[in-house]
């Protein structure tokens, strides 16, 4: 008797129908360009197409033990602990690094001499010269970036260009460098915030006259959510000249215990809570009285100033680089500015940490003196600490405008309420513009997305009101909140939204814009809009606004590009210091932009011209070993652009990019 195919014989298991395996990944190299276009790849020119790197056995670095540089670190020479370290732990810390000798007191660094500290043993640094510089690491190729001014250099001997130093200008003469940045924070506004003795007179009263003041909150609260806050927004500030000594703009390390006790309490993880006041409603009261001399006269609506008389700024046609978190520190704006950029905005600062004093949040509004048009964004939840951030913003720094961030998509600071969270409560939205515009006499600008989802809770149904509310001028970056940055921004409907608005309300749109073509194409399709905001483009290819300004797509040398890595190694050591610490930061800064820039395909290799700023590079192979090296997605390679223009990196030393999408999954970063 004969079995059927579908019979099955008896003690045999069961056949299990297979499915054909998938269709083998077509290689690039063999992808047309409408292929290549359509996967959202850069078309690059077949003759430049390295082939697919083969993954090796490989440690947790993701190189072969043989590959592997010996500046990264594996984690059995180096592990990693991750359980928290509490305030007291850090400071112990802190003080005994402090304490070594590789931490020289700044002012015998200064002078050369051991008797200049006015504190002599009770300074909590070291005065042991030929021990520091018996560990000290060797000089730096180039000169000291303070070479050009007439005084020495404020690092003296721990400079990493010492054997640079001019030997005309006497080492004992007193610093007199030109203070080139501004908006730092002063010791006296920094202990009344401390305290929570600083007065906001202006800010105070028109919260009273809009009816939005409330009972204050109890210690427990502010410190609850101030913990929450500073955790979720520290904007990565490493190294940020956090003490300024005088005028100069130069770190200070903590030589005086008496004056720097609390300076080390703010800047540990957790921040000082705000100690307990008086209810708002009693302190509006005494300080309207104060400043006013009554109660009335602050709500009087006679005096309140006319949207015809409110101070503007005109942004059309300008080039405006947008607020951009940890890269868009002051040596990269320096950089922006030198090519062709025309409106600069520091880094987006919490408006809690600021009303607290953090030296960390505060060094985010420094502004550098070639930042001719210059605001600073700010981010809070509420009417009372927005306005009272602008009141001392206003007071404190020297700018010419103050961005509001309502579009923010980061979790933490969505759950507080804050950034694009506050599109989906336009009366919150509508009091946090109106205490702030009614506040300061600078113009209050706005940015936000289209929407928090996807169809609900859209600008465009406040739009038209935002001028009315007091705001100066609106950036809408095309997306929503829950898109982040997936999917092509929707332009169009930014261009309805710039329709909608009187024309008093100047619009910028913000979108992926990444070449001349780009912003050419945005400003004939609405000629209302007033300019377009440059985010991300600048991080790859900051010489985007030369070639706005010249109409072209410039198809930059590698020899060029790097000299644009020379200028920003220079500012950063000019802004965050020339000695070790200051080295090591501009590096660890250079490093998280290079994250950005190695996804700039030269115009020379391209297929189609200009490159989309969303669509991801192939591995290729340069014109010349410098353009191949800097395309390299891996960190390893950044780490040694790095070491041509700061030296070699330290022991132990590792490096993770803080945009975690940066560091993509390829053989060669394991």
């Amino acid at each position: 008797m004969e079995v059927s195919a579908t019979e099955v014989t008896v003690g045999e298991p069961p056949k299990i129908p297979t499915e054909p395996p998938p269709p083998a990944r077509k290689p690039i190299i063999e992808m047309s360009v409408e292929e290549l276009v359509a996967k959202a790849i850069v078309p690059v020119k077949k003759e430049f197409i390295s082939p697919a790197p083969t993954r090796v056995s490989s440690d947790n670095n993701g190189l072969s033990s043989d590959e592997r540089p010996a500046t990264i670190t594996t984690t059995a020479s180096a592990p990693v602990s991750k359980d928290k370290k509490s305030k007291r732990q850090i400071k112990r810390e802190r003080n005994q690094e402090k304490q070594s000798t590789r931490n020289l007191c700044p002012m015998v660094a200064k002078t050369g001499r051991v008797d200049s500290c006015s504190y002599n043993d009770k300074c909590r640094l070291s005065h042991d010269i030929e021990a520091f510089k018996a560990q000290k690491p060797a000089d730096l190729e180039g000169i000291c970036p303070f070479d050009s001014d007439e005084a020495p250099c404020p690092y003296g001997l721990a400079c990493r260009y010492l054997g640079t130093h001019r030997t005309d200008i006497a080492t004992g003469t007193p610093n007199v460098h030109k203070n080139s940045e501004v908006n730092g924070l002063k010791k006296d506004v920094q202990k009344l915030l401390w305290k929570n003795q600083m007065k906001f007179p202006k800010a105070d009263a028109k919260l009273k006259a809009l009816g939005l003041t409330g009972p204050a909150k109890s210690k427990k609260t502010l410190e609850a959510d101030n913990k929450e806050e500073s955790q979720t927004v520290s904007n990565d500030s490493l190294g940020t000249n956090e003490n300024v000594c005088g005028e100069t703009g130069i770190v200070q390390n903590d030589c005086c215990p008496e004056v720097n006790e609390k300076v080390e309490d703010a800047n540990v993880d957790d921040p000082r809570p705000l100690k307990r006041g008086k209810s708002l409603n009693d302190e509006t009261s005494d300080l309207v009285r104060e400043t006013s001399g009554a109660d009335h006269i602050e709500t009087d609506e006679s005096l309140k100033i006319h949207p015809r008389e409110r101070k503007l700024i005109d942004f059309r046609d300008k080039l405006y680089l947008a607020p951009l978190t940890t890269v868009g520190n002051l040596p990269f704006r320096r950089v922006c500015k030198v090519l062709g950029a025309d409106i600069t905005c520091g880094e987006m600062a919490m408006c809690t940490n600021l009303l607290q004093g953090q030296a960390a949040e505060w060094a985010l509004l420094r502004r550098h003196v070639s930042e001719d048009l210059f605001g600073v964004q700010i981010c809070g939840a509420f009417p009372d600490t927005v306005a009272r951030a602008a009141e001392l913003i206003e007071r404190e720094c020297t700018v010419d405008f103050i961005d509001i961030n309502m579009g923010c998509p980061i979790d933490l600071v969505v759950n507080k309420g804050a950034g694009s969270a506050l599109l989906s409560k336009p009366m919150r939205m509508k009091n946090v513009i109106h205490a702030a515009s009614s506040t300061v006499g600078i113009p209050i600008t706005i940015k936000a997305r289209t929407s928090y989802y996807e169809g609900r809770s859209r600008i465009d149904s406040v739009i038209a009101d935002i001028w009315e509310w007091g705001a100066s001028a609106v950036t809408i970056h095309g997306r929503s909140r829950q898109q982040r940055y997936t999917k092509q921004p929707d332009w169009e409907y930014v261009y309805q939204c710039t329709r909608k608005t009187p024309d008093t309300l100047q619009v910028i749109g913000n979108g992926d814009i990444f070449s001349f073509s780009d912003w050419k194409k945005h400003k004939s399709d609405c000629p209302q809009l007033s300019s377009c905001m440059i985010a991300r483009g600048a991080l790859v290819k900051p010489w985007i606004f030369t070639e706005i300004k010249e109409q072209r797509d410039w198809d930059i040398s590698s020899g060029e590009r790097l000299n644009i890595l020379k200028d920003y190694v220079r500012f950063g050591l000019h802004h965050w210091g020339s000695d070790t610490k200051g080295v090591e930061t501009t590096r660890h800064f250079l490093l998280e932009w290079l994250s950005y820039t190695y996804r700039y395909v030269p115009v020379g290799l391209l297929e189609v011209v200009p490159q989309r700023l969303n669509s991801r590079p192939p591995a290729y192979f340069g014109r010349d070993d410098l353009e191949t090296l800097m395309a390299s997605e891996s960190a390893a390679d950044w780490i040694k652009i790095s070491e041509m223009l700061l030296g070699k990196v330290p022991d132990e030393f590792s490096f993770s990019p803080k945009h975690k999408s940066n560091a993509f999954d390829k053989a060669e970063n394991g």
